[in-house]
């Protein structure tokens, strides 16, 4: 069944970076190449840097990451001017080594997201120790699993922009908001080739709320799924405000914008 189409491609190279916007994207087995292939590593707890955690780290959301042709990446400063890991350990205050291997027992700290709602980015909040890539192949910096894709009905029914929620694709459907809710455990044909699995819906933390880059603050983003769109992830979670849905790739190909995606 015929349910939309591919409006946009985005890929993340370094884990809590600004991404950037593909003509098109080869797929594979670990998601779109090039994406989250790279993380910042805390050298004083071992943990990854990352905006889940927005008292130490909201300050990424600040940097653009692009992969280069030769299989490395570029790193953008708010001027414009490049950036290494010494800048970033500088403007963040904190040790950081850009990484491209994963290390036994990689971790990020999610700060609880309501709390962040409520008390704002400054504050020191409940968080919790999240290993990474459950449903990703080995390698990598997911979260869960290594395709990550939102509806632009969801993105109209929230009022925010897609970059809030760091999508690999951003499908343009005739459903309403939340309509990839149902997706889960059903398969995507996108294109010619690609076979996507849908394994869960995407539990929100507080990182769509924080500025991006130059995008303001918008705590609608937390805000509106807590409020129109709870739901359990996962069996032993608990209900959590979620927009847009995880993906694990079933057969490999590439894809464009304007491609055609059904429902099986």
């Amino acid at each position: 069944m015929l349910i939309g189409h591919v409006e946009r491609l985005r890929r993340y190279p370094v884990k809590s970076l600004l991404g950037e916007e593909l003509s098109a994207a080869e797929v594979s087995g670990r998601g779109v190449a090039g994406d989250r292939e790279r993380a910042l590593l805390d050298l004083a707890t071992g943990r990854l840097a990352s905006a889940k955690n927005p008292r130490l780290w909201a300050g990424l959301l600040r940097y653009s990451a692009a992969a280069t042709a030769d299989g490395g990446v570029a790193i953008t400063g708010p001027d414009g001017r490049s950036a290494d890991e010494t800048e970033l350990s500088e403007a963040l205050g904190r040790k950081l080594a850009l990484i491209a291997e994963r290390p036994p027992g990689a971790a990020v700290e999610r700060a609880v997201p309501e709390e962040v709602l409520a008390r704002g980015i400054e504050a020191e909040v409940p968080v919790t120790v999240n290993a990474l890539g459950r449903a990703a192949p080995e390698g990598g910096f997911f979260d869960f699993a290594p395709v990550h894709l939102i509806t632009d009905a969801t993105l109209c029914a929230v009022g925010v922009e897609a970059e809030r929620y760091r999508p690999n694709l951003v499908l343009r459907t005739e459903g309403e908001g939340f309509v990839e809710n149902a997706w889960v455990g059903r398969e995507l044909a996108v294109g010619e080739t690609l076979r996507l699995r849908i394994v869960a819906p995407t539990p929100r933390c507080a990182v769509p709320t924080l500025r991006h880059g130059p995008l303001p603050r918008r705590a609608e983003s937390l805000r509106v799924p807590a409020e129109r769109n709870r739901l359990v992830p996962l069996e032993g979670m608990p209900a959590l405000p979620c927009a847009g849905v995880y993906a694990q790739v079933l057969t490999p190909g590439r894809i464009e914008p304007g491609a055609e995606v059904r429902l099986n």
